[in-house]
């Protein structure tokens, strides 16, 4: 069986996608054990963590949680602003660097699940010749 160039390309996208997904993992799994006390610290006042500061002890699906949950808060602090759940002095306590690291996952993780949501129709709407039953 050979694949047309279609295939090729679109079977290409889907690989680098879930190997992202795989580096984003390993990379937010680094944070959560090197980083977790410090981000923790800088977000004490924050109710919206302090409720899942427990994960931090659940192994690497908690330690992923938190440290998603703590990078959704970093990226969209207006929400979490508006609803009191964020103190403004702990958001501008969190250091830059780290920040920056977290919305970057963010918004990284945000545009891999949007292509592989993306590939899933494709693939779904018989686009793909290897789709076809």
């Amino acid at each position: 069986m050979s694949l047309n160039v279609v295939d090729q390309v679109i079977l290409s996208i889907a690989i680098v996608d879930l190997a992202g997904l795989i580096l984003w993992g390993g990379l937010c799994l680094r944070l959560g054990y090197t980083t977790t006390d410090l981000m923790l610290e800088h977000l004490k006042n924050c109710s919206a963590i302090m409720t899942r500061v427990l994960l931090r002890h659940g192994g690497p699906w908690g330690k992923l949680l938190l440290v998603g949950g703590i990078s959704g808060i970093v990226t969209f602090p207006k929400f979490y602003l508006k609803r009191g759940e964020l103190s403004s002095e702990d958001l501008t306590s969190f250091r830059a660097p780290l920040k920056r690291k977290l919305v970057v996952l963010q918004w990284s993780v945000i545009s891999l699940l949007l292509v592989i949501i993306s590939f899933g129709i494709t693939v779904k709407s018989g686009f793909v010749s290897g789709a076809e039953h």
